[in-house]
């Protein structure tokens, strides 16, 4: 009987790396809710840039087959027309039109996790701690028989 009882610290260590582990460990359930959460911000910014690449067909159908907005774009870029005459205007600033967007790269990040050494350091820890603890007790009740 007196070597289960110092199985329990074996026990406890066990316990303690596994709740430990299944918590916060790299495959754990932090990580886990990380990583749906990840995935979440991904599907957000595929379907803001599938908004914007919608966009972006229909601005390109328009200057592959309506003159009009050809014309429209190659003035603001700065171009004319043969026989356009230019007034030149100071102060303004730099009116070119802004290059077309098209979307931010998204990196996603590495979930943070408790490192597995720490998780068995601290189990050991534990499972030293109860041990001690039920030695000391037996040798307590050895002395006070």
């Amino acid at each position: 009987m007196k070597i289960l009882k110092y199985l329990v610290g074996i026990w406890i260590a066990l316990a303690i790396y596994t709740v430990f582990s299944f918590l916060g460990g790299a495959r754990g359930m932090s990580a886990y809710n990380y990583l749906l959460a990840e995935r979440d911000i991904q599907k957000e910014n595929i379907k803001e840039l599938g908004l914007l690449n919608d966009e972006l067909e229909v601005t390109r159908n328009n200057l592959l087959f309506d003159e009009d907005t050809i014309l429209v774009q190659a003035r603001q870029m700065g171009f004319g027309e043969e026989g356009d005459r230019f007034i030149r205007i100071i102060g303004l600033g730099n009116t070119q039109s802004v290059p077309a967007y098209s979307g931010n790269v998204y990196f996603a990040q590495n979930p943070d996790f408790i490192p597995d050494i720490y998780i068995k350091i601290a189990a050991l820890c534990a499972g030293l701690l109860i041990f001690v603890f039920l030695f000391t007790l037996e040798i307590i009740e050895k002395r006070s028989r």
